[in-house]
């Protein structure tokens, strides 16, 4: 993901911006050198960590690197560092036009300062749709999660392995009980070989946190005691298997 916008100032040169989480966010880097402050690691450690963004880019050679980015306030603290006289009207452009393109236009588009009315809201348009366009697709990424966040509100301790498989199939996971032990042992989350532990989690499962054993005492009418041991889908697990298989639905 690269929805990186650059606004262009005759005195100021370049400087790069992005939207994260709908915050707009400048680059650290151009700041520094708009401001001339030599060292931007130094600036950096002054800043408020909550506002400090380090993320990919792709540069103009096609080129993934890694640039901070900081939020409006942290932006202030950075000019009341600089000892630069431009600093004022550096603080005006990005007050008066950078930040504000963004929270309207969703960005900046290049020449708007010439355009018409007409023009502009043309173009804004386009970058409003582009925008839409991302936001939809993050949200198919992110539809696992919201499906099973929907889901365990029916399912806030632990579970059956039964419970589950109405879970996944509640959210478009076609799968019963007894496929989903198949499917569990098949890959190791379960305990396939026959035996007395036949269908427990495996030491694998049980490090991860996935299950839980229960265990109920039973005492028979000639006095003797067995326990059954019964596997149950822990919370972490739960959100483990509904993402892992709703990854699958197309």
């Amino acid at each position: 993901m690269n929805n990186l916008q650059i606004f262009k100032s005759k005195e100021f040169g370049e400087m790069r911006t992005k939207e994260i989480n709908n915050i707009p966010y400048i680059c650290l880097a151009d700041v520094c050198r708009i401001l001339e402050i030599k060292n931007p690691r130094d600036c950096k450690t002054r800043l408020n960590q909550d506002g400090v963004v380090t993320t990919d880019i792709i540069d103009n050679l096609g080129r993934k690197q890694q640039a901070t980015f900081i939020n409006e306030s942290n932006l202030y603290r950075v000019i009341f560092q600089s000892r630069k006289p431009e600093a004022e009207q550096f603080t005006e452009w990005v007050t008066n036009e950078v930040l504000p393109s963004i929270r309207k236009n969703g960005g900046y588009i290049v020449g708007q300062e010439t355009l018409s009315e007409e023009e502009l809201i043309q173009k804004a348009l386009l970058v409003a749709t582009r925008k839409l366009e991302e936001r939809e697709k993050q949200l198919e990424e992110q539809k696992p999660k919201v499906l099973f966040a929907n889901s365990v509100e029916t399912s806030k301790t632990t579970i059956l392995i039964g419970e589950l498989a109405k879970i996944l199939k509640q959210n478009g996971y076609d799968i019963g009980q007894n496929r989903l032990f198949e499917r569990l042992r098949q890959e190791g989350y379960l305990i396939s070989r026959k035996g007395t532990d036949y269908n427990m989690p495996t030491q694998r499962s049980m490090e991860l946190g996935l299950f839980e054993i229960k265990e109920t005492s039973i005492t028979h009418s000639d006095g003797h005691i067995t326990v059954n041991k019964t596997p149950k889908v822990s919370g972490k697990g739960q959100v483990y298997f509904v993402n892992k298989f709703l990854k699958e639905v197309v």
